[in-house]
């Protein structure tokens, strides 16, 4: 075979509305515009690797609606969540299409990424949802109510950067995999008396054996300097 009649690229799947069919069609069809954006805005802005294009409908959007209903199942009563280091939109942006009772806030240093996650929240005309230009570790003290990440840093580290930004009652919800009992067992003393860690819940995306949980850090008092 030559160069000329090699077969092209298969093109990304999407399996969403066979795996999940108890979502809302408004959700089934804004999730299809994200990514459908997402496909087409990743040549340009690298928002995943070109590795999990195929499959990015299993290991990003299953994932993320999986460990979605994990923090709401956790706390119903959430009013309003941070996504830490959106990037690309992962897990904040589905959250906030499953979910838009819940003002969701995505967070990203990333000038480029954050222009990409107000693209598609104007494409899929989400009120719920904002973005916003920012180092995580500049917050002002007691201005977070609730926090979800996916790989931003490590349970400890970020505990340590939000010990004073986030208030007394609060929680970060850590999409983890494996490694989380480890980087629990080694928080220093100090952010034990600040936070309470506990595992509520596990899952895996859709057509995967890999395992994933979602982590629940409490904050619990103040923060030393």
């Amino acid at each position: 075979m030559t160069k000329d009649d090699e077969l092209p690229p298969a093109p990304p799947s999407w399996k969403i509305p066979r795996w999940f069919v108890n979502l809302e069609a408004q959700t089934q069809k804004s999730l299809r515009v994200y990514w459908e954006e997402l496909i087409k805005f990743n040549k340009t802005v690298n928002l995943i690797s070109s590795k999990t294009m195929s499959h990015a409908d299993s290991i990003h959007f299953g994932d993320s609606i999986k460990a979605a209903r994990i923090v709401y199942e956790n706390n119903n009563n959430i009013k309003e969540i941070s996504d830490l280091g959106s990037g690309n939109g992962f897990p904040g942006l589905v959250l906030g299409m499953m979910y838009p009772q819940i003002k969701v806030t995505l967070v990203d240093v990333d000038q480029r990424k954050c222009e990409f996650l107000k693209h598609v929240i104007a494409k899929t005309s989400l009120r719920n949802v904002s973005v916003r230009t920012a180092n995580v570790d500049r917050f002002d003290d007691d201005t977070l109510e609730q926090a979800i990440t996916r790989g931003f840093a490590s349970i400890p580290k970020a505990m340590m950067m939000l010990r004073k930004s986030m208030k007394i009652g609060g929680a970060i919800y850590f999409l983890k995999s494996e490694e989380w009992s480890q980087e629990v067992m080694t928080l220093p003393t100090q952010l034990c008396s600040v936070w309470t860690p506990e595992l509520v819940g596990e899952y895996s995306p859709p057509e995967s054996s890999a395992k994933f949980f979602v982590v629940k850090a409490t904050k619990i008092a103040n923060g030393a300097s």
